[in-house]
C-alpha cells in the first residue's frame, strides 16, 4: 500500500500540470491542446516501445481494444473536455467540478467493484469520503473568488456542462484501466502506459488533422497547425506528453495494481493539490487560511481512507 500511495502521490503531482498549461496558452483552443499534448504523449511513447518492444509485441488483441478504449475517453475527450471548459468558464469553476472526482470515483468502483474483496462497507468508506469532500468544498468555494466575472452566464453553464462530461469520462477511465491491470497482472506498469500512448498517437493525429480541416473550411483567423505561439506551444506539449501523460500514467498504472479502486479514487485529491500548488507559484502569491483548512481536511481524509482499507485488507 506504501508503494501504491507514493505512485498516487506521483501521478497526482505530474497531473496537476494540466490545469495550468490552457492558462498558459490562453490563445489555443482546448481541442488543440488536447490533440497536441496526445501527439506529444504518443511520439514520446515510441521510444520506450522500442525497448519494450517485446513485451509490447506480447498484447493480445483485446489488450490493444481496451488500451483504445481508454485513450479516446481517458485521453482525448477528458483533457478536451476539461481544456475547453477552463477557457469558457476560467479555472475555478471547471476546477471545482473535477474536484469532486476523488469522491465519484470511489462511491462508482465501490458500488462496483471489479472483485468482491474491494468492496467496502458504507459506513467503513464514509467518513473519510464526507471529509475529503468537505475539504473539497472549502479549496473550491475559496478558488471560485477568482473568477474574472467578465464572461457571460452561457459560458459558465456551458463550461459546466461540458465539466460534467470530463467527469463521466474519467471516472470511467480508473475504474477499467484498473480492472484490466487486475485481470492481466503479467501487463507492467510501464508497458500498459506505453501502449496507451501508442493506442493515444492515431486518434491524436487524426483529430488534429480534422480540426485543421475544420479551421480551413469555417474562415477562422487560427494559425493552425502550431498557433500563434510555436516554440512555447510545442515545448509545452512535449512536458505535459512526457510528465502528465507518460510518466503520470505509468505511477498511476502502478498504484492501480497495489490499492483497491475506491482508495486509489480517493487518491486523486493529490491531483487537486498539485493544481492548487502550481496556480499559486503562477499567482506569486500564498493561499489564504480557508484554502489550508479545506487542504488539511483533504490529508485527513485520504490517511482516513487509508486506515480504513488498510484494516479491511488485515482482517
Amino acid at each position: 500500500m506504501l508503494i501504491g500511495f507514493l505512485c498516487a502521490l506521483g501521478a497526482g503531482l505530474m497531473w496537476g500540470l494540466v490545469f495550468v498549461a490552457p492558462l498558459m496558452l490562453a490563445d489555443y483552443p482546448g481541442v488543440v491542446l488536447s490533440f497536441g499534448r496526445y501527439v506529444g504523449f504518443g511520439l514520446i511513447a515510441l521510444v520506450p516501445a522500442f525497448f519494450d518492444r517485446e513485451r509490447i509485441a506480447r498484447l493480445t488483441r483485446a489488450d490493444w481494444s481496451a488500451a483504445f478504449k481508454l485513450a479516446l475517453v481517458g485521453n482525448i475527450l477528458y483533457y478536451a473536455a476539461l481544456a475547453t471548459a477552463i477557457q469558457l468558464a476560467d479555472a475555478p469553476l471547471p476546477a471545482m467540478l473535477i474536484g469532486t472526482l476523488p469522491v465519484v470515483i470511489s462511491i462508482c468502483s465501490n458500488w462496483s467493484p471489479g472483485h468482491p474483496s474491494e468492496a467496502v462497507a458504507w459506513k467503513r468508506l464514509a467518513p473519510s469520503l464526507i471529509i475529503i469532500f468537505m475539504g473539497l468544498m472549502l479549496v473550491n468555494a475559496s478558488e471560485l473568488r477568482h473568477l474574472d466575472g467578465r464572461r457571460p452566464l452561457s459560458d459558465y453553464a456551458l463550461g459546466c456542462i461540458i465539466t460534467v462530461g470530463a467527469v463521466a469520462a474519467w471516472t470511467w477511465y480508473p475504474i477499467m484501466n484498473a480492472r484490466h491491470l487486475k485481470l492481466h497482472p503479467h501487463i507492467r506498469s510501464s508497458t500498459w502506459a506505453t501502449a496507451q500512448g501508442l493506442a493515444t498517437l492515431p486518434l491524436a493525429v487524426i483529430g488534429f488533422i480534422g480540426y485543421g480541416v475544420y479551421v480551413y473550411f469555417s474562415g477562422s483567423d487560427y494559425a493552425f497547425p502550431l498557433g500563434p505561439r510555436p516554440l512555447p506551444f510545442i515545448g509545452l506539449m512535449l512536458v505535459l506528453g512526457l510528465c502528465a501523460s507518460w510518466l503520470g500514467t505509468l505511477l498511476w498504472n502502478r498504484a492501480s495494481q497495489h490499492l483497491p479502486t475506491s482508495l486509489a479514487g480517493q487518491l486523486i485529491v493529490f491531483e487537486t493539490l498539485s493544481a492548487l500548488l502550481y496556480a499559486f507559484i503562477l499567482r506569486g502569491k500564498m493561499p489564504d487560511m480557508q484554502i489550508l483548512v479545506g487542504i488539511a481536511l483533504l490529508c485527513m481524509g485520504v490517511m482516513l481512507g487509508i486506515r480504513t482499507f488498510r484494516a479491511v485488507r488485515t482482517a
